[in-house]
This record gives structure tokens, C-alpha cells and sequence, in this order.
């Protein structure tokens, strides 16, 4: 049976500036993301081609597979990360992902000035920086963590004592932002709990980081995984800027559209672009997910107005493609109860199959609930 991610591919349109409509681009999206239907994919496939997922929470990776795979099991991207072939670690926007080790090794060096940036902006830091020679502290923090993992704490109680003037937290913060650090397991592990510790992704992996890394390829990689896109949207998507050049010595082997404001979005040759009315499931999605937070203008798969609303950082529900609802798991003493909070009524038919895709994700979550429920208030 044919996908309907894979179904209805493309080639040779879009060099005339072809224009997209708002719910054209919301199903590239979905099939690209697999919200369109669960992909047959092993879960070290589905992180390469996602360019990562979106791993603030330890569980907000799995839940985004539950979401997108085929008889997904969490223990399998639990052994991923104790066999380092996936990491955690800042990357884009300087927020944690989990990534394949490859492309750890790869996306590392080019969102160092995400980093830089982030660094030079905090405020909070200013004082306890001034003066500091950051290349010292970055040397000595990574002498720490090649001898063995630290958490944040540890390792800036450790650079305080080089540096007794200096506050601990800020010592930490240079390193964490300078060096290329992974959080190791068993952070991020399904069912697992602990502390944030790092190691460098060159110890760890056993590897150095790519020595001239493609940007070009990242950002084919990004449009194959979130495209049609603006450059706009691939600058806010990794906190990079001024990727405008890049992008135009790109443009003979990218495809040209436009979108419902006129404004120019690029793509891969090939990538999915499923008809408009094809029907999209009921998703719930984790905390922080892919979809949403890939772009700069979010209306294809999220409102302004809604977004107002309940912000980022919530669970939410996709219903016919776009988010129109948060919902929230409760648990206590073999009872699971989840409860869905849409934003408008619901249809009887999207009701129903909302409330089929919920039993299915109790049965993931609260697996030994003996009692589960779910409240569509």
C-alpha cells in the first residue's frame, strides 16, 4: 500500500514561481514531517531525515515518533543513544535535539554562531564574563570533560576552582556554548531518570567534528524535511543569519514557488507535495515538536491566534493538519486519564477518531494503567 508521505511526488513544476496555497503547504509539511500516515521507517531513519527532533523534555523524542512510525518502540531509540549512534545536544536555535551522530558531527560546527550569539546576548552573564579570556576556560572545561563526564554543576565548580573570582553557573555556560558538548545517558533514555551530564561529542562519538561541513547540504536537507520554505524560515530554523547569498548559489537546483503573500519559497526536487485535500488524522504531538517550530511564519500547521493562546511548550492536537487543541496526561495509582481541550467544537467524526488515536497513545504512555480515560471537555 502506497503511503500517502510518499505518494504524489513531483518534478519540473515550481521554476515559474507557482503559487501555493496556505493548505498546500500545511500537507508538505504533514507528509514530510509523517503526519500524514505512520511510515514503515526504523526510528535511526526517521531522526536522519527529520534533521533531528526537538528534545527539550527526554520524552518529547518518542512521543514524536510514536506519532510519525509504524509500530514504533521507544526502546529502540533507547538503544540508539546507549550505543551512541543518536545524541542530544544544543543545536539549532541553541536548543536541544537529538540527532544521528552524523549529523551531530556535521550541524555542530556550522550553528557554532548561533551559539557565539546566544552566549554574547545573556545579559545575566555580562559581569560574570567581563574580562575572561573564554578560549582558557574552553580548554580547561574540555580537559575536564575528556577525563570523564560531568554534569553542569560539577563541571563549574571544578572551572571556580582555576577561576575563584569567577561565578560557577557563568564558567559552565562559556563551555556548554564554545565546546561542542552531548548530553549522555541515561538522560534521554524511555523510563530512565538523571542529571544532565555532559561529554564532548569528540570523545564520545569517537570522531571529530566534520573539518568543512556543507551548509548547502544542511539546507537541502532542512527543505527535504520542512520545504516549501522562505529563507526567512530556514534562518529561523537553525538561528542562523543572513543565509540569503547561500540560498540564491543555490537556486539553479532548487525549485521556486511562491506562497498566498507573494513571498519566494524554495525547495528540493522531488519532495513530497500531496494534493490539498488529501485528509489528515487527529496527531497528538509532544511539548516541543518539529513541525511547529520550523519555520518562521508557523500559520501553515498554527494561528497566530491560537499560539497566543497557549504559547510554545504545551502538548498539542493536530486536527485536520493544524493544531487546534492542547491536552494533558494525568497519572495515579494504575489510572491514566487524558484530557483533550480543543479549541472549538468538535465534528462527530473528528471526535470519534481523536478519541481512537487517544486510546492508542494511553496504550503508549500508561501502558500498565489498568484504569485509562479520556476527557474531551
Amino acid at each position: 500500500m502506497t503511503s500517502p508521505t510518499t505518494a504524489r511526488r513531483r518534478t519540473g513544476h515550481g521554476a515559474g514561481g507557482e503559487r501555493l496555497s496556505q493548505r498546500a503547504l500545511n500537507r508538505a509539511l504533514l507528509a514530510r514531517q509523517f503526519l500524514l500516515g505512520r511510515e514503515p521507517m526504523s526510528p535511526l531513519a526517521a531522526v536522519e531525515r527529520l534533521v533531528g527532533l526537538q528534545a527539550q523534555t527526554p520524552a518529547s523524542p518518542y512521543l514524536a515518533l510514536w506519532s510519525r512510525l509504524a509500530a514504533f518502540e521507544p526502546e529502540a531509540l533507547s538503544r540508539l543513544l546507549l550505543e551512541r549512534q543518536v545524541v542530544r545536544l544544543a543545536l539549532m536555535r541553541s536548543t536541544i535535539h537529538l540527532v544521528t551522530a552524523r549529523d551531530c558531527l556535521e550541524l555542530r560546527p556550522l550553528i557554532q554562531p548561533v551559539l557565539d550569539r546566544q552566549l554574547a546576548g545573556a545579559r545575566t552573564l555580562t559581569a560574570a564574563l567581563a574580562g575572561l579570556d573564554a578560549a582558557d576556560v574552553v580548554a580547561a572545561g574540555r580537559a575536564l570533560l575528556d577525563e570523564r563526564p560531568r554534569t553542569p554543576i560539577d563541571l563549574g565548580k571544578e572551572l571556580q576552582e582555576r577561576w575563584p573570582d569567577r561565578d560557577a553557573t557563568a564558567l559552565a555556560y562559556v563551555v556548554r556554548n564554545l565546546a561542542p558538548l552531548v548530553q549522555i545517558p541515561p538522560r534521554g533514555v524511555w523510563g530512565a531518570s538523571g542529571r544532565t551530564t555532559l561529554a564532548t561529542a569528540e570523545t564520545w562519538l569517537g570522531q571529530p567534528l566534520a573539518a568543512e561541513p556543507s551548509l548547502r547540504a544542511v539546507i537541502e536537507h532542512y527543505l527535504a524535511a520542512f520545504g516549501p520554505a522562505t529563507v526567512g524560515d530556514i534562518q529561523a530554523w537553525s538561528g542562523l543569519s543572513g543565509l540569503r547569498e547561500t540560498v540564491e548559489g543555490m537556486r539553479p537546483g532548487l525549485l521556486v514557488f511562491r506562497d498566498e503573500r507573494d513571498r519566494e519559497l524554495f525547495d528540493v526536487p522531488d519532495a513530497p507535495l500531496p494534493d490539498p485535500d488529501l485528509p489528515a488524522p487527529p496527531r497528538f504531538l509532544p511539548d516541543f515538536d518539529n513541525a511547529l517550530l520550523g519555520h518562521a511564519d508557523r500559520n501553515r500547521v498554527f494561528s497566530d491566534e491560537h499560539r497566543r493562546r497557549v504559547g510554545i511548550g504545551r502538548p498539542t492536537l493536530l486536527v485536520d493538519g493544524v493544531v487546534q487543541g492542547v491536552w494533558s496526561l494525568s497519572q495515579r495509582k494504575g489510572a491514566a486519564r487524558l484530557r483533550v481541550e480543543p479549541f472549538a467544537p468538535l465534528a462527530p467524526h473528528d471526535r470519534t477518531a481523536i478519541e481512537m488515536e487517544g486510546e492508542r497513545l494511553l496504550a503508549f504512555l500508561a501502558a500498565d494503567a489498568t484504569d485509562r480515560d479520556i476527557d474531551i471537555v
